[in-house]
């Protein structure tokens, strides 16, 4: 053997061995983590139904308001109330709202007007909220979300117990024509993967204000924002992050208990959204941090290092069995998993979303770094 051929299969040896283990962590992560969700069962828990407080913020939402709101009224729940911040807004939402406060006597409106001299974020709109709530159990949820059923509420709220201090619920986002909506929703539903099944696990590290309940104690013993509040995103994921341990957070996985959302209707939207969602991340625990890197690294490793081996002609059997064996395992978690969470139609295209996403992902974090994120509107 000459030197080149002795260096080529040198060469070949190497990334062959970044391969496998770029498939080994793959399959760790499918198998003994992303399985949990896809193969959940609920266990049954007491039925229990303390007072609640729903919250939501509002920023000039009022076609969202007359849309929506009807539907958190129509929950069939003994005792609640629904507090809605009227955050600075210029439109007709503060009306809309009054109307509502006549024929609903647990609405509580909490109005925080312009100043001038100051501008604030979401964080001091839920803030308010939340300290104008009258329970100690919230649920959190936006302006512009609605709850599949009318037993939204009681399926968040069943979760809780004396331990239990936060429930992380799921929030789809609307289906309609074309290829973006279904880019969007895979990245919700891939995102909802990982930390549902990382909370199944006890390795709990966000939520989604979207469908996010937790005690108001929590709230204050946690400081409420202060270890995040200039950060302008995170007042769902870093505050969850943070007050999150292994015994005090369940998840609940009812289709009752989900919400659905208007979603972004061009990818330039889209991609401005998920610019403030990302900013949160190095925010996160180590361990959390740790876990999502190598979910995220051992993909590019894995697909990078395929083109290069059968660029190489280095044991393209195995390289392309392998691929076929990632994609069955792939296809059988998203199966399950995407019924679970009503999300089924997106099976068919996930192998390509996969690969559309791992482009976008890294222009998302180069635009974040030359470019600020616009605040909260």
């Amino acid at each position: 053997m000459d030197w080149s051929t002795f260096k080529e299969v040198s060469v070949g040896l190497i990334i062959f061995g970044v391969f496998v283990f770029a498939l080994l962590i793959q399959l760790w992560y499918y198998l003994f983590f992303f399985s949990r969700l896809a193969f959940y069962k609920k266990k049954e828990v007491p039925l229990t139904s303390p007072p609640a407080s729903i919250i939501i913020c509002a920023k000039n939402e009022d076609h969202n308001i007359i849309d929506f709101l009807p539907l958190i009224f129509s929950q069939e729940y003994p005792e609640f109330e629904v507090v809605v911040v009227n955050d600075c807004s210029w439109d007709n939402t503060g009306d809309i709202l009054n109307e509502f406060a006549k024929k609903h006597s647990n609405l509580k409106i909490v109005t925080i007007k312009e100043n001038e001299h100051h501008s604030h974020g979401k964080k001091v709109a839920l803030m308010m909220g939340i300290k104008g709530a009258a329970h100690e159990h919230l649920l959190l949820t936006d302006a512009d979300c609605k709850p599949t059923s009318k037993d939204w509420l009681m399926n968040m709220m069943q979760q809780f117990n004396d331990e239990t201090e936060i429930v992380l619920g799921y929030g789809a986002y609307e289906k309609q024509k074309g290829f973006i909506n279904k880019i969007i929703r895979f990245d919700t539903y891939f995102i909802a993967l990982q930390f549902l099944s990382f909370a199944l696990a006890r390795r709990t590290y966000m939520g989604i204000g979207r469908n996010l309940a937790y005690k108001k104690s929590l709230f204050f013993k946690m400081k409420g924002f202060a270890s995040h509040y200039h950060i302008e995103s995170g007042d769902d994921d870093l505050f969850v992050n943070e007050a999150a341990t292994e015994k005090n957070t369940k998840v609940e996985l009812n289709s009752n208990s989900y919400t659905v959302s208007r979603v972004k209707k061009t990818m330039k939207e889209w991609i401005r959204q998920k610019r403030r969602h990302v900013t949160t991340f190095n925010q996160y625990k180590f361990g959390s941090k740790f876990r999502l890197i190598m979910v995220s690294a051992s993909q590019y490793l894995f697909f990078t290092t395929i083109i290069i081996l059968l660029i190489l002609k280095f044991q393209p059997i195995i390289v392309l069995s392998s691929l076929v064996l990632r994609l069955i395992i792939q296809l059988l978690i998203f199966n399950k998993s995407m019924k679970l969470l009503s999300e089924k139609d997106l099976l068919v295209f996930s192998p390509i979303i996969e690969l559309v996403l791992m482009v976008l992902y890294p222009l998302i974090t180069l635009l974040n770094k030359f470019n600020k994120t616009n605040k909260w509107k």
